[in-house]
C-alpha cells in the first residue's frame, strides 16, 4: 500500500485507534492473503477521499497477533471501524468500493 495508509502494530494500537479523535479504519491483512493484496489499493483511495474524517491503517496479523485474537478476526481481510475506541462496523472479505463507502458514511455521519 502506498503512504496513505500506515502500518500499526499490536503495541501502537491504543494510541493510533482507540485514542484516536476521528473514526479509524482498521485492515486486518496478512502479505500472504491475496483479496487483502485486492483491496489494498481501494484503502489507499479511501484514505485520500476520506483524509480528516476517517483515519485508514492496516496491521499484520501474522506479526501482530494479540490484536486480532483480541477482536476476533479469523478470516481476513477484516475490515472494521472504530469510532470513540469502540467497534462501529465491520467488514469481512475483499469487497467492492461502493460497500466500504456506505459503512464509512454510516459511522462518519
Amino acid at each position: 500500500m502506498a503512504g496513505n495508509v500506515k502500518d500499526i502494530t499490536d503495541g501502537s494500537f491504543e494510541g493510533e485507534v482507540l485514542n484516536s479523535p476521528i473514526p479509524v479504519l482498521v485492515d486486518f491483512w496478512a502479505p500472504w492473503c491475496g483479496p487483502c493484496k485486492s483491496i489494498a489499493p481501494v484503502l489507499d483511495e479511501l484514505a485520500v477521499e476520506y483524509a480528516g474524517k476517517i483515519k485508514i491503517v492496516k496491521i499484520n496479523v501474522d506479526d501482530n497477533p494479540l490484536t486480532p485474537t483480541k477482536y476476533g478476526v479469523r478470516g481476513i481481510p477484516n475490515l472494521i471501524i472504530f469510532k470513540a475506541g469502540q467497534l462501529a462496523s465491520q467488514v469481512v472479505g475483499a469487497v467492492p468500493k461502493e460497500q466500504l463507502v456506505t459503512e464509512i458514511t454510516k459511522v462518519i455521519s
